[in-house]
């Protein structure tokens, strides 16, 4: 396997990162085989959260790890909420020094390689949250810290203030990114990973499972299709667009002898300014299908035939 430099933090990790969300999978065993799985592949990234289960991701992670800790860099995350109080989200000082110690305990570990903000927090100062960070890091607590869904003027003030303050920096931006969302990862936040050198982590490759082929506009779901959009009907979301683009997705998948997910994939790690998609898998041999992906290279001219049929009009996402 060929691993990637995070950003600029000297650290290598794996060119797919495990996502531990689990929001499908109830039998904690079978996640930790999950785990397992992608750890046996050669996987050394993987990626959690304290709002993932209120916990329980976190705690299955710690279990899966007893052993094989010191090989692998870990993520997670602060800021969404994890309860009912006034102070039980953001990123205030008070919130994100609480809760690195509650997801320490959790993960029984006694740091996280990389803490990241999950969302802006428009209600507490740069400062404020960037200063708690720094002290994570020099009580040992986390390695690096990075951030979540920021726009790129966020990103760039965050970056300049931990430059300025002699804060810790961030090292990397979390985001979506697949053939049907594009937009936000492309263009301004490009931009501002290349020049400033973070790593890029990109979430949902299959698009909650649209990009699985098992969807078809005007046909019932394959059997066992699972769509984690939000909807129970997933016809409205199958427009012409949409559509087109599973359409040779499975068209270049025949012609390849590879599935739909693993073309998407595939795409995506063609993407050289993108460290690591996060595969959100609920089952072992999910992982098995994904991590195949990184023995092979889409061919040019199917990688060409993607860009343009997933190719739109880019909104003005950050106004």
């Amino acid at each position: 396997m060929n691993y990637r430099q995070l950003g600029k933090s000297g650290v290598k990790v794996s060119p797919i990162c495990l996502g531990t969300g689990f929001r499908e999978q109830s039998d904690d065993k079978i996640c930790e085989r999950i785990i397992h799985t992608a750890l046996d592949l050669g996987c050394n990234f993987i990626d959690c959260a304290n709002f993932y289960g209120r916990g329980r991701s976190e705690t299955i992670v710690g279990k899966a790890l007893k052993g094989r800790r010191d090989d692998v860099v870990l993520t997670t995350k602060v800021q969404s909420p994890i309860g009912e109080g006034p102070n039980d989200e953001g990123l205030s000082r008070f919130h994100i020094m609480r809760e690195i110690d509650r997801s320490l305990k959790r993960l029984q570990m006694d740091h996280v390689d990389v803490y990241l903000q999950h969302n802006a927090d428009a209600d507490t100062p740069s400062d404020e949250i960037l200063r708690a960070l720094d002290d994570v890091v020099r009580q040992g607590k986390a390695t690096y810290v990075g951030s979540c869904n920021h726009p790129p003027w966020r990103l760039m003030e965050h970056i300049g203030t931990c430059r300025s303050q002699g804060l810790a920096p961030m090292v990397v931006s979390q985001n979506p990114f697949n053939l049907l969302q594009r937009y936000v990862v492309e263009g301004d936040l490009t931009d501002v990973i290349l020049k400033h050198g973070l790593g890029l982590m990109t979430f949902s490759p299959l698009a909650v499972g649209l990009l699985t082929g098992l969807f078809r506009k005007g046909q019932p779901p394959a059997e066992g299709a699972l769509y984690r959009g939000g909807k129970k009907d997933v016809g409205p979301v199958l427009s012409d667009q949409v559509e087109s683009v599973i359409r040779t997705l499975v068209d270049i998948g025949n012609e390849l002898g590879k599935t739909p997910a693993q073309v998407a994939i595939a795409w995506i790690l063609d993407h050289p300014e993108i460290t690591a998609p996060i595969l959100g898998a609920d089952l072992p041999e999910q992982v098995d299908e994904a991590f195949e992906v990184v023995q092979w290279r889409l061919p040019a001219d199917e990688r060409q035939i993607l860009d343009q049929v997933s190719q739109v009009k880019m909104p003005d996402t950050w106004a």
